[in-house]
């Protein structure tokens, strides 16, 4: 495609997301605080099961999450459901943020859809549910491939960072690759394409940005063991990556936006590394007993709190009993030591 055509899908993905904002009732932008801050809540790997008792910790800990930090929005990093009936499980995953009328929004695991709804199916779901911010990017690979923006504190037209969601897809079709697919060409032109457009916008200053998706890129088993890698957190297994790297990480490090990105899919990962100058970050896996999760102080949630015209941010895990771990502010930590 030509750039011309990714700067229109861009403008079409901005457009969509504003409408399904109004569609569902979620009419207050995304907008800087007074005093310049934005909160963000990750959830990611809630796995719900509907029925299942094993899954109600999930729910005990995003309630207890929610309360403490009452967010500007919430963003669940895949793997919703881990058994049908899908719709069910979704309602009860999305359940602690509907009943705050909080703003949400998800990008797509790789288990999302085994449980009897297409993600096309979930998608529709999402969008009837009020608070909803979750779109799709016609033309792209995957789903949930969209584009969210922070405006201003002085001025909510304004944009003031940028959040990209990415549909890390599933599993690749070529026999002797395996398992996980990649980000695709299309996914990472559309990004390029995005945050060409910001960049201009903002009379050729990059904005601060970030990206959520689910499966981690390579780039994470590469800075988690290069020994002059900076880390925090715990990293209780390897990243289960694709085999394949498409160049997501380069295209960002080229543009010169994104700050961080955060992943779930390992269960017990929580870390944050610094790599090239940009985060790579696991949120906290939230899901309950269904499936494994043996990460030292059990389930919660990774807090992300922005500051306008800032490239760092803070951020912290909260899991049971309201308790803090893992607290880093971006870069300053790194730098320091």
């Amino acid at each position: 495609m030509t750039r011309k055509i990714f700067i229109t899908i861009c403008l079409v993905t901005l457009f969509s997301v504003i409408a399904s904002a109004g569609d569902n009732n979620s009419n207050t932008p995304l907008r800087f605080s007074k005093d310049g801050k934005f909160k963000i809540v990750q959830f990611t790997d809630v796995h719900w099961i509907a029925d299942n008792p094993a899954s109600d910790i999930a729910g005990e800990r995003m309630n207890e999450v929610l309360d403490a930090e009452n967010p500007d929005l919430v963003i669940y990093t895949g793997d919703l459901v881990f058994g049908a009936p899908a719709k069910e499980g979704y309602m009860k995953a999305l359940e602690p943020v509907l009943k705050r009328k909080l703003p949400f929004a998800v990008t797509f695991g790789n288990h999302d859809d085994e449980s009897g709804m297409s993600r096309e199916e979930l998608l529709a779901l999402l969008k009837s549910l009020p608070g909803n911010l979750s779109t799709s990017t016609a033309g792209l690979s995957g789903v949930t491939n969209y584009v969210l923006t922070i405006g201003s504190a002085s001025n909510a037209k304004k944009d003031a960072a940028v959040l990209y969601f990415f549909d890390s897809q599933s599993y690749t079709k070529i026999e002797e690759l395996k398992h996980y697919t990649w980000i695709k060409r299309d996914q990472i032109d559309w990004y390029a394409s995005c945050s060409n457009g910001f960049t201009a916008a903002n009379g050729g200053t990059p904005l601060p940005s970030m990206a959520f998706f689910h499966i981690p890129l390579p780039e994470y088993n590469e800075a988690a063991c290069n020994e002059n890698a900076q880390m925090m957190g715990y990293r209780g297994e390897a990243a289960c990556s694709p085999k394949i790297n498409s160049g997501l990480f380069a295209a960002m490090r080229s543009q010169g936006d994104i700050i961080a990105t955060f992943v779930g899919h390992d269960h017990v990962n929580d870390y944050l590394v610094n790599w090239r100058s940009i985060a790579l970050c696991y949120g906290r896996y939230t899901g309950g007993d269904t499936v494994y999760n043996n990460i030292p102080g059990g389930n919660g949630a990774r807090v992300i709190e922005l500051t306008e015209g800032s490239r760092s941010f803070h951020t912290y895990i909260r899991i049971a009993g309201g308790k803090i771990i893992n607290e880093i502010t971006y870069p300053n930590d790194f730098q320091a030591k």
